[in-house]
């Protein structure tokens, strides 16, 4: 008795324990992907931020150059040196103080007439999306964008209007690689910028590290590389699978030597709307995981001590009904034997009532019959005489009449005797039966009904069909274990037999079948194999199936379960054949 209670006890427990490492590892993989998401989502505001406080701030140096008189005589006249003396200071000032890298005068055609940043170069024509656009559209424009040397610039563009039209064009811009050293350093995340390899070429881009004193992999990945990082190296494990795993949507866990790094992407666009590469989210979360694990495992541990408390109790009240059950066992075997005499008494009253029934029957039956054969002799005998052979003929058909109803009365009892047969639906057949069945049955067993899309019109005797049917549920039902389903189903077919046309009428349990030694005793009258049958139940189910030129068969289930299938022909079928 202990062995059977604690075992399956134990594996409770374990379930249990395991179920609540599960969902802890659940819960923590929740936090650690919202966690991440909160942080996506604090990067997206963050740069947004950034950028239009630059942007505001670019406006506004725009505004004051465009408000000094200097300026805009030396702009109006395209005069290089004038523009260099009044605007170079200014230019110095900004770089060193407000990390503005980029500062050009362009004329009305877009073609460079300074570039304060780099005054040797000019005359190239400037034709960039925020040049553009600010030109089309006759405002200023702004937006990141992407240079040669695989640098990415906030650029903001304003039209300079005089008195007589457009005096030209003022571009001014910052590189944002000081963007992500500040998100890193206001949200404890590492950023990756990485840019597309279509919108480069490899030789400038080594010549914008070499230009910024930087270092890269051009091969580091196969369609991205690297213009901006807040870490020394890109994390080893970093390859294009989980690249493409990021850039889907997803994210990804996994370790970089003795740490454990959680990374999330966003996409990078520049001012003309294309994804020019992605920015990579990466956190660390190494603590967080060694927190958590710490935690799992104090709280496995407190649990397998409570559960194997929890067993030693269990195990000392088990030892002691056992005890008990040891005393028991010798009357339990008594009782036992006592239930198989009872079993022997049931089958002699069974056996007993048969023959009475028998004996009963054949009373009944034997006094008349004796009557019409003395009662026949004696016509042959008088013969000559018509008077007299009337008189016992009319004795013999009084003695026929009182067999005849005998043995109707013992038909309407049995209720399986003859039948009215008549053009019928099945499916109403079936489904008043199914009825029927659910409101008297006590089990409340769940009963599937499967029938054709087209009509089934049977002649047959519905009251008898109804009544075999429903006697095949009743038994579906007790075999059913655990509450299985019942299902019932109609389906053509032909005769197991002789191969005629006709129908189908199935019920299908899933109980443990029948075993094959009883098979062949099913359907013999009086047969049962539970104490309270009567053995009578599926001999009337093929009494019914005979009457209407049917046949009924039994089978077990390949995967449990018995089906019982009753045949019944289609006449109107078989006289068009």
């Amino acid at each position: 008795m202990k062995a059977a209670f604690i075992g399956p006890f134990a594996i409770v427990l374990t379930f249990i324990l395991g179920a609540f490492a599960a969902t802890a590892y659940f819960v923590e993989v929740q936090v650690r992907d919202r966690d991440l998401a909160e942080r996506m989502t604090a990067v997206e505001k963050l740069v947004d931020q950034k950028l239009g406080k630059d942007t505001n701030l670019m406006q506004a140096v725009l505004r004051t150059m465009m408000d000094n008189r200097a300026i805009e005589v030396a702009f109006a006249s395209l005069d290089r040196e004038a523009l260099i003396r009044e605007a170079g200071p200014l230019f110095e000032t900004l770089r060193a103080d407000h990390r503005i890298t980029h500062l050009y005068f362009n004329g009305p055609d877009l073609v460079n007439l300074l570039r304060l940043h780099s005054p040797g170069e000019f005359g190239d024509l400037i034709n960039r999306s925020t040049m553009t656009k600010a030109r089309d559209q006759g405002k200023s424009m702004h937006g990141l964008e992407l240079g040669p040397l695989g640098t990415l610039t906030l650029r903001l563009v304003t039209p300079w209007r005089g008195r007589n039209g457009i005096l030209g064009y003022l571009e001014i811009g910052e590189e944002i690689e000081y963007l992500v050293e500040e998100i890193r350093d206001s949200l404890s995340v590492d950023l990756f910028v990485l840019v597309d390899k279509h919108f480069l070429l490899p030789q400038q881009w080594h010549q914008g590290l070499a230009l910024l004193n930087r270092q890269g992999n051009w091969d580091r990945f196969g369609s991205h590389v690297t213009v901006a990082q807040t870490t020394r190296q890109v994390p080893s494990a970093l390859n294009d699978s989980i690249l493409a795993s990021l850039r889907a949507g997803g994210t990804e866990v996994f370790k970089d030597g003795n740490r454990v790094l959680h990374l999330a992407m966003l996409p990078l666009d520049d001012a003309g709307g294309r994804r020019i590469g992605d920015l990579v989210v990466m956190r660390d979360i190494t603590a967080l995981q060694k927190t958590f694990q710490k935690s799992v495992t104090a709280v496995s541990l407190l649990s397998l001590l409570s559960g194997a408390g929890v067993l030693g109790l269990f195990y000392f009240a088990l030892d002691r009904v056992e005890r008990d059950y040891q005393r028991q066992h010798d009357l339990e075997h008594q009782l036992l034997r006592l239930g198989t005499e009872h079993q022997r008494i049931l089958q002699i009253e069974k056996l007993s009532a048969l023959g009475t029934m028998v004996g009963e029957i054949a009373h009944q039956l034997n006094n008349p019959l004796v009557g019409v054969v003395n009662l026949a002799q004696l016509a042959a005998r008088e013969a000559d005489d018509p008077a007299r052979t009337r008189e016992l003929l009319t004795e013999i058909h009084r003695a026929g009449e009182d067999c005849h109803a005998f043995i109707q009365s013992m038909l309407r009892f049995s209720k399986v005797s003859g039948f009215e047969s008549m053009p019928t639906p099945m499916t109403q057949v079936i489904e008043e039966t199914v009825l029927l069945f659910r409101q008297t049955e006590s089990r409340h067993c769940p009963v599937e009904i499967r029938l054709p899309e087209q009509p089934a019109v049977l002649t047959v005797d519905p009251i008898l069909i109804r009544h075999a049917l429903f006697n095949l549920l009743l038994n579906a039902a007790q075999a059913s274990v655990d509450e299985g389903v019942i299902v019932i189903a109609l389906d053509r077919a032909a005769s197991p037999d002789s191969g005629a046309p006709g129908w189908e009428i199935s019920v299908t349990d899933h109980g443990k079948g029948i075993d094959p030694d009883v098979m062949d005793k099913i359907f013999l009258p009086f047969f049962t194999t539970r104490s309270d049958g009567t053995g009578l139940g599926l001999p009337v189910v093929q009494h019914v199936a005979l009457l209407h030129g049917g046949t009924v068969t039994a089978s077990n289930q390949p995967d449990g379960g018995t089906k019982f299938a009753i045949w019944l022909p289609d006449r109107e079928q078989i006289g068009s054949n």
